[in-house]
């Protein structure tokens, strides 16, 4: 039996060096991935995803191995929603397919390291004030009905503070020099667009963060159960942006399913105390919602998708 330690060790080690041998070795040359590459990917991930968990369910039992499939299972269909953001923001800032593996890649590396703060002061949080699930919870079920008023997705990047106070340090430069996130001009080093998609998208995934951290706390306040479960959804849907991406706006009410699986998991945090929802239960709950959603959608034609309202300025 390996010790929690070595198991935070192991898990960093393993993922890190995927993440570089994917970037070094597999994608070392700026291209746009390929739909057989970005399933073989995504296949990779989510393998790897269910081999954890069999891992899980033997170190440690059935309980927390259905925690971390409740909690993959959110993430997952959560991040599925933060995609059609990332599109728009690649739309917005015209990013060629070839720099977009790139972007991620390094997105990724900066979302490991915020979410793990903020899972670790969530769960701290709890700890030391039991009475801030409720606060959670709240907050959630909020979220969850904002969502469902508002399902249409815009991005305006150039509303976001980071970026005002970025382009107040350093020159941007206005057209993009391969996959380089800096370049020289006139003998100063200045930022390339790039750059600035990188930040966007680094700010926005710390929104995306509020919501999502609440939410796979009330499954679980396990910090491993929920970092790792939450790092195998982000970067199984990575790998998948480049098959979604054109699909994306044919799951039009997705949106509804999400809302519904962020209020439900609110109302179980603000009724813990009361009523203790099985995490089995939980799971299947979850499940359906986001099959029906995703059927739903299907079904039924799309509405009018979300707009850009503007085009990327400098």
């Amino acid at each position: 039996m390996i010790s929690a330690a070595a198991a935070w060790l192991i898990f960093g080690v393993v993922v890190l060096g995927l993440l570089i041998y994917d970037l070094v070795v597999a994608h070392r040359r700026p291209r746009a991935l390929s739909l057989r590459e970005s399933l073989l990917w995504a296949a990779i991930w989510i393998g790897l995803a269910v081999l954890f968990n069999l891992c899980i369910y033997f170190w440690h039992g059935p309980e927390k191995a259905l925690q971390f499939l409740s909690g993959y299972l959110v993430e997952e269909s959560l991040s599925v929603d933060n995609l059609f953001v990332f599109i728009l923001i690649f739309r917005f800032f015209k990013v060629p397919p070839a720099y977009q593996h790139k972007v991620l890649f390094w997105g990724i590396l900066g979302a490991m390291l915020m979410r793990a703060l903020f899972i670790l002061a969530g769960v701290s949080l709890i700890h030391r004030f039991h009475w801030i699930i409720y606060l959670f919870g709240a907050f959630l079920v909020y979220t969850g009905l904002r969502l469902a008023a508002n399902p249409q997705r815009e991005v305006h990047p150039e509303k976001n503070p980071l970026l005002g106070l970025f382009r107040r340090c350093m020159r941007v430069s206005p057209d993009y020099d391969a996959d380089r996130f800096s370049t020289r001009q006139n003998g100063r080093v200045v930022a390339t667009p790039l750059l600035v998609v990188l930040l966007v998208i680094e700010s926005t995934d710390v929104v995306f963060a509020l919501d999502s951290i609440p939410a796979i706390l009330a499954i679980t306040t396990d910090p491993f159960i929920v970092y790792t479960s939450n790092i195998f959804a982000v970067l199984g849907l990575r790998a998948l942006f480049f098959v979604l991406a054109g699909f994306m706006e044919k799951f039009h009410l997705l949106h509804y399913g999400l809302a519904a699986i962020l209020s439900f998991i609110g109302v179980k945090m603000l009724l813990s105390e009361r009523v203790a929802v099985p995490t089995g239960w939980a799971l299947a709950v979850i499940a359906v919602i986001l099959v029906l959603s995703i059927a739903a959608s299907l079904i039924w034609k799309p509405a009018r998708p979300g707009r850009i309202k503007k085009n990327a300025e400098d």
